[in-house]
């Protein structure tokens, strides 16, 4: 007996997603390891493998950084799926997202999707944060949201600017970058920026060279403050613009007239340039020039006082964060950072006030509530910690601070976790 139009929609509908589907993936997926979605694959109807072959008929790209290999090339699985998508073999390729969409599994793509701060970030990726903030600072990474100062960025969009970044630092071409994104089915799609963030990153790589007027850098022709004096630095050769090079060591020198007339902003700017740069002490003297006269520029006393710990200044910089609230009360990643010092410096009751304070002005500050737990674990108050941790794993479940926090809630008993729950 012949199945009716309703029995046939009902026997499609309750077919598995996958089923029919031989699936391979490339890539690093964010969402899970390689070996979980086989699994996945299985569960829905299809059939995992792990090399691309004619047979296949869904190539999944993951979203962990983009899918080159280390020579800057298409991963091999994409080029071979895309010469037989030319020859007229139905498969298809498709990113990550869109996969965990066709699943169901929409909470693991909105993991993939979540906002991370500067400092979670540098913890999960193994970048600094002040690399995070340039990055921000020369549009390469775009803040979704800020929140009282606080950036929060997509990790997905910074974790693709940090491979193409590590492929520039590992020798690979601009012009073979370019070519291999223009290659990949996003891209084409119109879906991502990375041509953009490509040309930005070269763009601001930071070698300075000297000419007859200060420092410059040959890529951008961004000039630099030139604080030392001339005849204290040698004129390097002017490098390719894909080569790397350190800037010459530069010394802050008052007295030049041509910056007679440059305003604060001016000083800013070049302050964060040099910071950039890692000349440091030279940088702190610009912010100082840009405080002379706007000394309620909470901004520039918070880069101050990043400069002056990463000189190994801790009391100095805790001044200046100080100076940063004094000046925006709202100000969190200097509250965090006051925070992190009296921490760092033992002051552990005044390191917990100083996160209270931040999770009043902003109570869902992820940085703020993992501080605050490892602080009050140092003095011993474990059951006062779990709550934190607890709420730092809403924000994160796979970067190293997750991890500590899982450790640490494992490490109480149970009942103390499930009380501490909200």
């Amino acid at each position: 007996m012949a199945e009716s139009p309703q029995q046939s929609e009902r026997t499609v509908t309750s077919s598995p997603c996958l089923q029919g589907e031989r699936v391979t993936f490339t890539g690093t997926l964010a969402s899970m390891t390689h070996a979980q979605a086989a699994e996945l694959v299985a569960e829905h109807g299809g059939t995992a493998t792990e090399h691309v072959s004619r047979q296949t008929t869904m190539l999944v790209v993951g979203e962990e950084g983009w899918p080159l290999d280390d020579d800057g090339q298409p991963s091999q699985k994409i080029q071979q799926a895309e010469r037989w998508i030319d020859e007229g073999i139905p498969l298809r390729i498709i990113n990550e997202s869109d996969w965990l969409h066709l699943l169901g599994l929409t909470e693991r793509c909105d993991e993939i999707h979540r906002l991370y701060t500067p400092a979670m970030l540098s913890s999960l990726l193994g970048i600094s944060v002040h690399l995070v903030r340039a990055w921000e600072r020369c549009g390469l990474i775009r803040p979704v949201r800020k929140t009282f100062r606080l950036p929060y960025f997509d990790f997905a969009e910074v974790n693709r600017v940090r491979r193409l970044n590590d492929l520039l630092d590992a020798g690979v071409s601009r012009r073979e970058l370019e070519a291999s994104l223009r290659s990949l089915p996003s891209v084409r799609r119109g879906d991502e920026r990375p041509l953009e963030q490509l040309d930005l990153l070269v763009r601001n790589s930071h070698v300075v060279v000297r000419d007859d007027h200060g420092l410059v850098v040959p890529t951008s022709g961004q000039r630099l403050l030139d604080f030392s004096l001339p005849d204290e630095v040698e004129t390097p050769e002017i490098p390719a613009p894909e080569s790397e090079a350190r800037p010459p060591s530069v010394r802050f020198r008052p007295d030049q007239p041509e910056h007679e007339t440059w305003s604060s902003g001016d000083w800013f700017s070049q302050g964060c340039l040099l910071s950039e740069c890692g000349e440091l002490k030279s940088a702190c003297e610009a912010f100082r020039l840009c405080l002379m006269t706007d000394a309620q520029n909470a901004e520039a006393h918070f880069h101050l006082a990043e400069c002056l710990y990463r000189l190994d200044n801790p009391q100095g910089a805790l001044e200046r964060y100080h100076a940063a609230v004094e000046n925006d009360h709202g100000y969190l990643e200097a509250w965090t950072q006051i925070g992190s010092l009296h921490r760092e410096l033992g002051e552990l009751e005044a390191a917990v006030d100083a996160f209270d304070i931040a999770l009043d002005i902003h109570p869902d500050y992820p940085d703020a509530h993992f501080q605050k737990a490892e602080t009050l674990a140092e003095l011993g108050r474990m059951d006062d910690a779990a709550p934190h941790w607890l709420r730092y794993l809403d924000y994160d479940v796979r970067g190293p601070w997750a991890d500590v926090a899982r450790q640490r809630l494992q490490e109480l008993p149970a009942e103390a976790v499930e009380i501490s729950r909200p």
